[in-house]
């Protein structure tokens, strides 16, 4: 086990260490059968402007993955025409290209999805035809990271993504403008020392949650793979003390684009959807009962409702974010 002083000056070595030799570059173009907005689609798996494993930098979407074949950095940028273009380093990089369709929403059926039984939901789908529910197809990786976003401010669990991922995660091979890293292996998650977790600022219920997940590991990443719906899915999941509903649900989304998927529990969701579709909020089963009408496409409806900008006004003082860390 490193010390906090080994992990501290290993994680500022990095910044100043060579890249890892990339080896061959893979190149490919997917031409998307459905309108795409490149940018809309993977902007749902970047965790803030300084997100280790995702950056976009002039046109181009860089992300560092760490594929069953072993860690890859992608490149994606998208023509006028549509079509996208991508290129992958690393001993990944044959998976990270074959990916590239499904990550950019090819395999997002929309079939039986009706926008017009609500005039907002139809004006957003008008207005933004190209953003389509991509699947990263790596679930431990969404679990993770869906973990450290509980019951926390979003700048604090992006706070906590990116510490982790960059004091325990892989240096990605490749020429991306800034350095990259891929999330730790499974194992890697479970070997994390406890004062790592706290440093980053996560609670402990959120650190016991990803270690006894990541004991799970292959096991469990099976199960959700090869469940055939939602619930099945949910199942080997919420079985893990301090996984809910919420956790399930947002883990469904980014890896596998679940287009039915509800992440009820959600401090402001709910509240969202009430005001967006009748101008009052609601809880979780006012939400439900809203959406029930487009059950089967409930995620792609809510996606459309945030990106129509409506909503309440906010009112009263931002929520002050606690550090319980030692100074």
């Amino acid at each position: 086990m490193i010390s906090p002083a080994a992990a501290q000056a290993r994680h500022g070595a990095r910044g100043r260490d060579p890249r890892p030799d990339p080896g061959p570059r893979l190149e490919t173009s997917y031409r998307p059968r459905h309108t795409l907005d490149l940018v809309a689609t993977l902007s749902g798996f970047q965790r803030g402007a300084g997100d280790p494993a995702q950056t976009a930098d002039r046109g181009v979407i860089w992300r560092a993955t760490r594929t069953p074949a072993g860690v890859a950095c992608t490149a994606l940028r998208q023509s006028a025409d549509g079509t996208v273009r991508a290129a992958a380093w690393g001993p990944g990089r044959q998976w990270a290209i074959a990916q590239v369709p499904a990550l950019c929403g090819a395999r997002d059926d929309d079939t039986g999805f009706a926008p017009s039984l609500h005039p907002v939901v139809s004006q957003a789908h008008h207005r933004h035809p190209g953003a389509r529910l991509g699947r990263s197809d790596l679930v431990f990786d969404a679990l993770a990271q869906s973990i450290t976003e509980q019951k926390v401010t979003l700048r604090q669990a992006f706070g906590a993504w990116r510490s982790l991922v960059t004091w325990f995660g892989e240096r990605a091979p490749g020429p991306a403008p800034r350095p990259l890293f891929a999330p730790p292996a499974v194992d890697g998650w479970r070997r994390i020392p406890s004062w790592a977790w706290h440093r980053a600022g996560l609670e402990p219920p959120q650190s016991r949650a990803i270690v006894e997940a990541a004991r799970r590991g292959a096991a469990l990443v099976r199960a959700v793979e090869s469940a055939v719906d939602g619930d099945a899915r949910d199942r080997p999941l919420t079985s893990i003390r301090g996984i809910g509903v919420w956790t399930a649900a947002e883990t469904r989304i980014r890896a596998l684009g679940d287009p039915d998927a509800v992440s009820v529990g959600d401090v402001h969701l709910a509240h969202r959807v009430g005001y967006t579709l009748t101008g009052h909020r609601t809880d979780d089963d006012g939400m439900l009962e809203l959406l029930e009408p487009w059950r089967g496409h409930r995620q792609r409806v809510i996606r459309l409702l945030l990106a129509s900008g409506a909503g309440e006004p906010r009112r009263g003082p931002r929520v002050h974010i606690e550090d319980h860390r030692a100074r």
